[in-house]
């Protein structure tokens, strides 16, 4: 402290002069500024009518002296002093220090050595962009799903660093209050009951204003045991045709899947089966294909998940359906054979018997002579008189030739009742002349 009040007092008699009438004057303050670590920081002091007089600078907090005029003082090799005239001043006395480090924050004097002496002063702020501290920040954690969590980040830097919490794939975060955020602030992040959905890279993140903004990756893992679900667990398929069967997997640390059938003989991949597995970070789509699929494929298929903390399976049943048959429908028509000459064209298959009514003992009206659907003759021209008996004969043969004719239409209706048509209609001549004159 003594060889400091020393140094001070060799300074102010170095300082002393003969007071004039016309003494200098500071033109402006100095400016406080702020430089970033590691950069070069310039103070300057700007000053009239120095005459004679000199410049000093000093760091207040530490009374040190810094330079004398263009001398200077201090070991310290980072200070430099320039001096630069302007005109009607005596110029502007500017202070450097290079690669400027946070020990070099504080109050700084630019002093003249009048008397009394006359001084101004400049604050000289050094930021520095945050860093992240590997102790006590977390590193990467595996827990167990159900467990609280607890992840640190430790960050240095001036002004001190704000900490932002965010998942690096830019998903939101749920809480355990049901919400979703997609940032949490703080240099803790708790998790209540974690879960497979925590799972995942973090990123710590410190920012201060000066730039570079720095972050640190965790990764936070969920250990849990396999659980399985599927959507389909009947599923149905003809004979010969392709069908996929498909499970659905979640389990970590990683399981191991595969497929067996009903009584535990695993399926390997060939011509016949082709099992695949889509690995999506904790979930696992499992896919079974069948091809050309035969009467020993039906039955129950499972899949089948196990890691360290357990195992699960989930079954499918595969099912025949059958196909589809074909109905074929056939339209049966009525075959009508008709009296061209008769003026009535009556439907032969529908034959009209006559009812003879008599009073006092004579016929009231008489069948029509040409109508064929009759086949009987009238007592009236009859003179051999063959009477009921001849008439009750012809109606049996017209029955006769129409029960043929009708059983003809139901049995093929779309032909005809012998055959071509030609043939068919001389058949049917022939069969009437024989039953009618016979």
């Amino acid at each position: 402290m003594d060889a400091r009040l020393c140094t001070l007092i060799q300074v102010l008699a170095i300082f002393v002069t003969t007071l004039r009438s016309d003494s200098p004057q500071f033109v402006e303050p100095i400016a406080n500024i702020t430089v970033p670590v590691g950069r070069e920081a310039v103070l300057a002091c700007v000053v009239k009518g120095l005459e004679t007089y000199k410049i000093a600078w000093l760091r207040v907090d530490t009374q040190t002296i810094l330079t004398i005029h263009l001398h200077v003082i201090t070991k310290n090799k980072r200070v430099e002093v320039k001096h630069a005239n302007d005109g009607d001043r005596d110029g502007t006395w500017f202070l450097h220090i290079r690669d400027v480090k946070e020990s070099d924050r504080g109050w700084y004097m630019c002093q003249i050595n009048t008397d009394p002496m006359k001084s101004q002063t400049g604050y000289l702020q050094v930021v520095v962009p945050p860093d992240i501290l590997d102790y006590p920040t977390s590193t990467d954690m595996s827990v167990n799903e159900g467990s609280n969590v607890t992840m640190t980040c430790a960050a240095s830097g001036s002004p001190p660093p704000h900490i932002t919490w965010r998942r690096e794939t830019g998903d939101s975060i749920p809480l355990a209050n049901g919400q979703e955020v997609s940032t949490v602030e703080g240099s803790q992040f708790n998790i209540s009951r974690v879960n497979r959905l925590h799972m995942g890279p973090y990123l710590c993140i410190a920012s201060n204003g000066i730039p570079p903004s720095v972050s640190k990756r965790i990764m936070l893992i969920v250990h849990f045991p396999p659980m399985i679900w599927i959507q389909n667990q009947l599923v149905g398929v003809e004979e010969s045709q392709q069908v996929t069967l498909e499970c659905f997997s979640e389990a970590y640390p990683k399981s191991i899947n595969y497929w067996t059938r009903e009584h535990g003989e695993i399926i390997n991949h060939g011509t016949k089966y082709e099992p695949v597995l889509i690995d999506n970070a904790y979930k696992i789509h499992m896919k079974l294909t069948i091809r050309a699929v035969s009467k020993s494929d039906f039955g129950t298929y499972k899949c089948i998940s196990k890691n360290s903390l357990g195992e699960t399976d989930g079954t499918i049943k595969l099912y025949e359906n059958e196909r589809a048959s074909t109905t074929t429908t056939i339209a049966t028509t009525t075959k009508k054979i008709i009296h061209r000459d008769h003026p009535t064209h009556r439907n032969i298959s529908e034959p009209k018997r006559p009812t003879p009514s008599t009073t006092s003992g004579k016929t009231r009206g008489r069948a029509p002579s040409s109508d064929v659907n009759t086949l009987s003759r009238s007592p009236e021209n009859n003179s051999n008189s063959k009477g009921v008996a001849d008439t009750d004969d012809a109606v049996r043969q017209k029955n006769k030739i129409s029960t043929y004719i009708k059983d003809k239409d139901v049995s093929n209706s779309s032909s005809y009742i012998f055959g071509s048509p030609p043939l068919s209609i001389i058949s049917f001549i022939v069969y009437c002349f024989f039953n009618v004159i016979m």
